[in-house]
């Protein structure tokens, strides 16, 4: 963990959105409180009152909000460290399961954020909610109330918004993107014009118009390239949306010729891929080795890919380091991570911005929750590392990594400066304030910072 000194903690911004239960049904569910309490928690007498009040005061504080929507609140730094200083409190006390220590400063936590407050407030919030769903267990209606899942059209709401008015998602597309070109180019007296990417978490399918417009600028209507899709997902009717997305957007480029392949991530395996002759082939791993939850999954993932032999493959991570055993290491790494993406955001959106409220619900805050919420026991928890570690990771796969172009860094600049709103613009490793670009590991990684902490980074690996 790095620094957690007064003056880093102070650069920390917070919050909340949830939904708001029925009073009459939480009444209730008052005399099953003590059932709904997580029992590795040590309970003593009157706890289920507490956790009942501590609801209420939630519920009270969602109310009050509701009221004063369109109300900014002044950032005061003073008490967004005190609101730092009561989320430590409260994760050391669930960590020691001191259960009353953690209900009575959850409880002065939700009488001091606020869904229209500053960036400090409002990711304090998400995060107690996070802490408190630790208290319950998972059959507690309360329990739903704080983690209810979004649905699939909030969910593709909040990433489209974030897509659209931060470069988070947009730099780590326009980056790998640019090394798979380049790597397309390289082979182009042999690949007959073809390439044929890989993507093993298509997600929406945002990643790859920019690929298709530039594909399409090197060509001619003489002289067409190829450009196939084999993109994995979750759902089939995700996939169906992301084929009738990517297909519409390709009939605008006549010169160039687009297939898509989508299969069932986990039920499809990669021997059912179509391969061709002399084609490119890339492999997409854009914020996808995290999603596998274990080491072996991993690394049965690389060795897969490694056997395609693949001209190209590029990786994209968070930039984070939370151990899966260590709940309170977990907990200040995510601290600091998602106050600077929530910070971030004040350089993205007005203050009073709904799609900012989207963002922060229906994505980070869902994050968030879903980080704070898990089993320490759980091997499906997400393992998040830092740059060096998934550079270890590769290597010991039989990749070596690529040294990225200058282009690349033109590229996240130009990016940046597009994006970049009311903070100052940092570059080549300033850490001043503002968005910032960054080489890693002599220019074979380039990073995205929010000032002084790093957010991705991208890479681009070949077999050897």
């Amino acid at each position: 963990m790095e620094g957690t000194d007064d003056e880093e903690l102070l650069s920390l911004r917070l919050a909340i959105v949830t939904n708001s239960g029925c009073e009459r049904k939480r009444k209730r569910k008052r005399k099953e409180a003590v059932v709904l309490i997580n029992p590795s928690i040590d309970l003593n007498e009157g706890c289920e009152g507490k956790i009942f009040g501590l609801l209420q005061m939630r519920e009270q504080m969602l109310k009050l909000d509701h009221h004063k929507r369109k109300a900014v609140l002044v950032e005061d730094h003073g008490k967004g460290l005190h609101l730092i200083h009561l989320l430590l409190i409260s994760a050391t006390s669930i960590d020691e399961n001191n259960n009353d220590s953690a209900i009575e400063t959850l409880t002065e936590l939700y009488q001091n954020v606020s869904l229209t407050g500053d960036s400090v407030q409002r990711v304090a919030a998400y995060f107690a909610d996070g802490l408190v769903a630790r208290l319950l267990t998972r059959k507690s209606p309360f329990y739903d109330m704080i983690m209810k899942k979004t649905t699939h059209e909030e969910e593709f709401l909040a990433y489209t918004e974030l897509y659209r008015v931060s470069p988070y998602y947009q730099f780590a597309h326009f980056t790998v993107n640019q090394a798979i070109i380049e790597a397309f180019e390289e082979e182009e007296e042999r690949n007959n014009r073809s390439l044929h990417v890989i993507d093993f978490d298509i997600s929406y399918g945002f990643q790859w118009p920019s690929l298709i417009q530039s594909l399409s600028d090197k060509a001619t209507s003489t002289n067409r390239i190829s450009l196939r899709i084999t993109g994995y997902g979750r759902t089939l009717e995700e996939l169906q949306e992301t084929e009738t997305r990517l297909v519409s957007f390709a009939k605008g480029f006549r010169n160039l010729v687009f297939e898509f392949q989508g299969l069932l991530r986990g039920g499809s395996k990669l021997v059912s891929l179509r391969k061709r002759k002399n084609e490119t082939i890339a492999v997409n791993l854009v914020f996808y080795l995290t999603t596998l939850n274990s080491f072996s999954k991993v690394s049965d993932t690389l060795n897969s890919v490694h056997s395609l032999n693949p001209s190209i493959v590029v990786v994209v991570e968070e930039e984070s380091k939370r151990n899966p055993r260590s709940f309170l290491s977990r907990f200040m790494e995510s601290l600091h991570y998602f106050a600077a993406m929530f910070d971030s955001l004040d350089d993205c959106l007005p203050l009073d911005s709904t799609e900012r409220l989207c963002i922060e619900k229906n994505h980070l805050g869902r994050e968030i929750k879903s980080v704070m919420d898990y089993d320490k026991d759980d091997i499906n928890c997400m393992r998040y590392e830092r740059a060096e570690t998934w550079k270890g990771r590769m290597e010991s796969h039989g990749f070596v990594g690529l040294k990225l172009s200058s282009k690349a860094m033109i590229q996240a600049k130009l990016l940046l400066k597009i994006r970049s709103h009311y903070c100052p613009i940092q570059l080549d490793g300033e850490n001043n304030g503002g968005f910032r670009v960054f080489d890693r590991d002599d220019g074979k990684g380039l990073s995205l910072g929010w000032q002084d902490r790093c957010l991705t980074t991208a890479s681009a690996w070949q077999c050897i």
